[in-house]
């Protein structure tokens, strides 16, 4: 990888770099999509703004000696070009632990799972399955949970669906809540452990793997390279980025629409490009690794958890296998950005805190504490995916990746199958990738290095 620092950057190029195709974003996607073309024997490079490769995918190496994974990491049921990766770049895939259900925790006490909560969900689910009406676009997921009688009951929903979205729940529509029900099969498949969503993990970390797939692409990734404009023509693209010029035959853009905002068009985007990027906004989502010589709750309870108090987390046991122990925090939404003004001591205690009664007062002691407020990455703007703003069409699964001359998109929230998950993100960067194949091979230009500045 080429990391350039702010005084190796040039000011300007008389004649800009030549290359078939340029992806703009290292996360999953934009690593993917480079890979297929690179072993294709396509010249290709990898512009990423941030320091690091990975986007929305983060791990770190703790005091003990273990990966875990401060961004995307769940291999979900269904999730088979995850797993494929994993394998291919040797990595190992294990099973979460998990209980039937989540404890539900309010303060010092443990409650019973709310039977109004259960209704709701259940009719969340059927509405979904039928078609939600349009009019409830407008409505917000805030407004319609307080009609929801019983205070532990909507506070349940409260953070279920916030953790689930990463959503504003006053800037969130119950339409787009329930088509991202009916998009990822149900609620079942959205919330659960086993045979959901959050099935299994990579004992290495899904950041691992990005950097095998950084480091495979070698000085094709260059970082500190954030694309300001795009000039399209007939026959390529140049792009400005702050680590110079390049001319492209094809460019692929990965990174999500509210962040692709930044990037000026020349020509102009048309309409509905626009509308995409104004009219969603990225989730905020606070998560935190609490690392252990052993996961020493297992001896009297399970640490999946699902806690009401202030603020509202999800709690998970992503140990691997033989240790050490990783217990898995996720806090989302307006919840998320009012830890930020805390020190980072006053932060973790009020994290692990509500545990401890839970838990065990091991709990306060951790041996590696690792923690990201994705809202506060100014590369990535926030988790896990582009939300749609309430009122408007835009945003929802899939968002649109209809290729606009020579710019092709790409990125999670463009999948079929699975967008908001690693798992579309590889999915879509393998479709762009293989869309720029045919088209290259039609023209003749698979191998060529692009056109010049015309």
């Amino acid at each position: 990888m080429i990391q350039l620092k702010p005084d190796d950057r040039p000011d300007g190029q008389d004649s800009p770099r030549a290359v078939t195709v340029a992806v703009i974003g290292a996360g999953m996607a934009g690593l993917i999509a480079a890979r297929e073309l690179h072993c294709r024997g396509i010249d290709v490079i990898v512009l990423e703004s941030a320091a690091r490769p990975g986007g929305r995918v983060m791990a770190e190496t703790t005091a003990l000696g273990s990966r875990v994974d401060l961004g995307g990491q769940w291999i979900g049921h269904g999730h088979r070009r995850f797993e494929t990766l994993a394998a291919e770049l040797g990595a190992t895939v294990f099973a979460m632990r998990t209980p039937e259900r989540p404890r539900i925790v309010d303060g010092d006490k443990t409650v019973a799972n709310s039977r109004i909560a259960g209704a709701v969900l259940l009719a969340c689910e059927v509405v979904a399955r039928l078609g939600a009406p349009r009019t409830w676009k407008t409505q917000s997921v805030r407004s319609w949970l307080r009609r929801v009688p019983g205070r532990r009951g909507r506070r349940l929903l409260e953070v279920l669906v916030s953790v689930s979205t990463t959503a504003d729940l006053d800037r969130y529509s119950v339409h787009a809540f329930l088509e991202m029900i009916r998009y990822q099969g149900g609620l079942t498949a959205m919330l659960s452990t086993k045979g959901g969503a959050q099935e299994s993990l990579v004992v290495e970390g899904a950041g691992t793997l990005i950097e095998r797939l950084a480091a495979a692409l070698h000085d094709r990734v260059v970082l500190n390279s954030a694309v300001t404009a795009l000039h399209r023509d007939e026959t390529g693209v140049t792009i400005h980025s702050s680590s110079g010029t390049y001319r492209a035959t094809k460019v692929i853009v990965t990174v999500p629409p509210p962040m692709a905002a930044g990037i000026e068009h020349h020509p102009a985007l048309p309409a509905a490009r626009t509308r995409l990027q104004d009219n969603t906004y990225m989730g905020s989502v606070y998560k935190a690794i609490a690392v252990y010589d052993r996961p020493f709750w297992r001896d009297r309870t399970h640490a999946e958890l699902m806690v009401l108090t202030d603020p509202g987390m999800a709690v998970f046991d992503t140990s691997p296998p033989g240790g050490p122990g990783h217990l898995c925090i996720l806090i989302a939404g307006p919840e998320a950005r009012e830890l930020d003004s805390l020190a980072a001591d006053a932060r973790r205690a009020t994290v692990l805190g509500p545990l401890a009664t839970h838990l065990g007062s091991e709990i306060l002691a951790p041996r590696s504490w690792h923690e990201k407020s994705w809202h506060q990455d100014r590369h990535v703007g926030g988790g896990y995916s582009a939300l749609p703003s309430i009122g408007h069409d835009e945003g929802y699964f899939p968002a649109s990746a209809e290729r606009m001359g020579n710019v092709h998109w790409a990125g999670t929230e463009t999948a079929c199958e699975h967008a908001g998950y690693i798992e579309g993100a590889i999915e879509s960067g393998e479709r762009a990738a293989q869309e720029v194949i045919e088209i290259l091979c039609d023209d003749g230009l698979s191998n060529s290095a692009g056109g010049t500045e015309p």
